[in-house]
């Protein structure tokens, strides 16, 4: 099991029930792989550095999660094919990366 980091933007047109449905799609496909969550976060709306796809802002959420590295291929195809996601990145991280989001973890807890 590996450790992954994914953050995905999805088109600011959708409606709030539309972000909710499309993040639970993907929430679910991790989830049919064998996937456990380490944490999930909705950064809401943001402004992008640049237009993508004439738009100048997109709803960005975060998954960090373990598990096997051949779910990794199969849950990116689901993001190209879906045309809600305007961006997305998966990283896998290393042990230095895996300390680093648990202390921006614990310090967002403490902020709220």
């Amino acid at each position: 099991m590996n450790h992954y980091e994914t953050v995905f933007i999805l088109n600011p047109v959708l409606s709030e029930t539309q972000v909710k449905e499309t993040v639970k799609k993907f929430e679910d496909f991790l989830i049919s792989k064998g996937a456990e969550f380490v944490a999930k976060e909705d950064w809401g709306l943001k402004k992008l550095a640049y237009p993508i796809q004439n738009k100048k802002s997109g709803f960005y959420h975060l998954f960090e999660f373990t598990v096997a590295g051949e779910a990794i291929e199969p849950f990116e195809l689901e993001f190209r094919r879906d045309e809600r996601i305007m961006r997305y990145l998966t990283v896998k991280l290393d042990k230095h990366a895996i300390e680093w989001a648990e202390k921006r973890r614990k310090k967002l807890k403490e902020k709220a």
